[in-house]
């Protein structure tokens, strides 16, 4: 018997009355996505493009106005399914007089956890996201980057089996950047499903199993990095141990030369950042 995905999301619309003339403006249309238990999913796109909306509808903070999200089987408007995910959003508060324990604790109490299973479960955490050292400090204390790996130590508090991290790198120096992207792949490793969206594209392309990129509410490309990095036009030879004169004669003579090891032949890749601008462009054309 085949696994559910953990994420399915059918034919997603999720329209809003604009002040203008009382129109209905269409934030999210007509999306659909599938995300396999233990992947991590990306989904991309420029600001009011629908990753939000698309994330908020998932978890069930706002009703769909037409399609179904379902986690692990179930609708995610149901509120048992929302056991099951843990949320990051872009921005994320927190009491500035706590320190992480407290927050910790308290988001634990919100999940019905008490006791020697909370206690273990935030020195757990706190270990998890390396505030060790500062975890008695008061939370109001903190850089952009720490209170970032709190948002994720409180979204993994009762175990989720999804995890929807919204711009989780958001305001983030590169070295805590770099530290919440190791995260999210010990978190892969350890079987959690992710779903994401940030603009930085590059950490995108180093976590993320499929990508998803959306525009004006539409899901345009999809796929899996390499699917999506393809250049199908272009073929590359790559080389081990051959001299200068045997690259001008290419292939004939790398059978000739001993010295020479025909390593792979395949498709060159793109970047998942080019691949995103080039998409921009053609649909800022198309809609002109």
């Amino acid at each position: 018997m085949e696994k559910a995905n953990a994420v399915e999301i059918s034919h997603l619309v999720k329209c809003y009355r604009s002040s203008f003339k009382r129109r209905l403006f269409r934030a999210v249309d007509d999306v659909s996505l599938q995300i396999g238990e233990g992947e991590v999913y990306g989904l991309i796109g420029p600001n009011g493009s629908g990753k939000s909306t698309t994330m908020k509808a998932l978890i069930g903070l706002v009703t769909p106005t037409e399609g179904s999200c379902k986690v692990f089987g179930a609708e995610s408007i149901k509120v048992d399914s929302r056991r099951e995910i843990g949320f990051l959003p872009e921005n994320p508060y927190f009491y500035k007089h706590q320190t992480v324990a407290e927050t910790l604790k308290f988001y634990g109490k919100l999940c019905g956890m008490r006791g020697k299973e909370l206690t273990s479960r935030v020195d757990e955490l706190i270990e998890l996201v390396s505030l060790e050292n500062a975890r008695n400090r008061r939370i109001g204390g903190y850089s952009k980057g720490m209170l970032q790996r709190v948002g994720l130590a409180q979204a993994l508090i009762q175990k989720p089996r999804l995890l929807v991290l919204d711009e989780p790198t958001a305001g983030v120096d590169p070295l805590g950047s770099r530290e919440i992207r190791d995260l999210i792949l010990k978190l892969k490793h350890e079987g959690v499903t992710i779903f994401l969206c940030s603009h930085l594209l590059e950490q995108v392309q180093e976590v993320c199993d499929r990508v998803g990129i959306i525009f004006e509410g539409k899901i345009v490309q999809q796929g899996t990095l390499k699917e999506l990095t393809t250049v199908d036009d272009h073929d590359e030879i790559i080389l081990k141990g051959a001299s200068e004169e045997l690259l001008t004669k290419i292939k004939q003579l790398v059978q000739q030369d001993a010295a020479a090891e025909w390593v792979s032949h395949g498709k060159p890749k793109t970047t998942l950042e080019r691949l995103f601008i080039e998409t921009a462009r053609k649909r800022g054309k198309s809609s002109k």
